[in-house]
């Protein structure tokens, strides 16, 4: 039995995808409370992050797991309303971000406890609604399985976008040496604002030469990529001996022709994963990781939010329209009545 819970709509405001297409497709509409399952909490929304799997969803290319909402959204901030079965820690009225297996652009939002954050001290809705998903995805990819360690350095690619901007922030939090590529001269800079040393106007620059050049003929150790395809081979060649290249994205496509030998002979890894997939206990333990290492580094502002933009949840078309835009730096928002 879900616990008491204050009087409590029947309705709720969302926006769905009514068929795949571009932005238009997002269609406010009206949809029932969700219902939390054992070990799952029911949150009153108050903002909730864009995202490019959002896109992907919007356009048909991301199939959704078993069981899921079929509402866009997998991170939200707001106000736990109601407990299921089971849940221990979180209590109704607490102030919290998750990383949700989807249903995020609605007024309220169901998902498994442990995938639950408390709100950073000091931190709005909005910014707390823009932590979960990159701080999830870059913890996985760059410390967890690219094992990012003292001394090393990170070259992030598309380092302007929301994903980017944390992990700049988080790799230069615990010490690293983190270089970027971004798409223009301003994106560079405001990269360089948040503590890389090197932005790497990549429509300008060959980002291996000035990698190379950075760390003197070396290499980085890891490098965070989004792009695939034709980078692939170029990032091997900028890595270090025992370097680690960590996929989280193909927007430049899933092929790519590369040199084994050199793979075999520099000890280099290639590695990437998905989040959404994942288990519950597995996100659960990755939140909290992100509790115990690097949430009081939000606490104290060593790691602060970026906000780019932030518009009304009925608004979400014109969220996707900025997405897919590439102009933005850091995260867009949407805010919840």
């Amino acid at each position: 039995m879900s616990s008491p819970s204050a009087a409590l709509p029947a309705s709720m405001s969302a926006v769905e995808i009514v068929r795949p297409g571009g932005p238009e497709v997002l269609v406010p509409t009206t949809r029932p409370l969700p219902e939390p399952g054992p070990g799952e909490v029911l949150i009153r929304v108050a903002a909730a992050g864009v995202n490019r799997p959002d896109v992907l969803q919007r356009l048909g290319l991301y199939p959704l797991p078993p069981g899921v909402s079929d509402l866009p959204g997998l991170e939200v901030a707001g106000t736990i309303v109601k407990v299921g079965e089971g849940v221990r820690r979180w209590q109704m009225g607490d102030a919290v971000c998750a990383l949700t297996p989807g249903g995020g652009y609605a007024g309220y939002c169901k998902t498994p406890a442990g995938q639950c954050l408390p709100v950073p001290a000091g931190l709005s809705m909005v910014e707390a609604a823009s932590l979960p998903e990159t701080f999830f995805t870059v913890w996985i990819n760059v410390f967890d399985r690219a094992h990012l360690s003292p001394g090393e350095t990170l070259l992030v690619q598309g380092g302007s976008s929301g994903i980017g901007v944390t992990a700049i922030q988080m790799a230069r939090a615990f010490g690293h040496r983190v270089f970027v590529t971004a798409g223009s001269p301003e994106k560079c800079r405001a990269c360089e604002a948040l503590g890389a040393e090197r932005g790497i106007d990549y429509k300008q620059e060959d980002f291996v030469a000035v990698v190379k050049s950075l760390t003197e003929g070396r290499g980085v150790d890891v490098i965070l990529d989004m792009v695939g395809g034709a980078y692939v081979p170029r990032e091997l060649k900028c890595l270090a001996v025992d370097g680690r290249l960590s996929l989280i994205a193909f927007l430049g496509g899933t092929r790519a022709e590369l040199d084994m030998g050199d793979i075999l002979y520099r000890r280099l890894t290639i590695t990437g994963s998905t989040l959404r997939p994942r288990s519950v206990e597995y996100k659960t333990e990755v939140a909290q990781a992100l509790e115990s290492r690097v949430w009081p580094k939000v606490a104290d502002g060593t790691i602060k939010p970026v906000i780019h933009a932030t518009f009304p949840l009925a608004e979400a078309a014109r969220a996707h329209e900025l997405m897919e835009s590439s102009t933005h730096v850091g995260k867009i928002v949407l805010e919840v009545a």
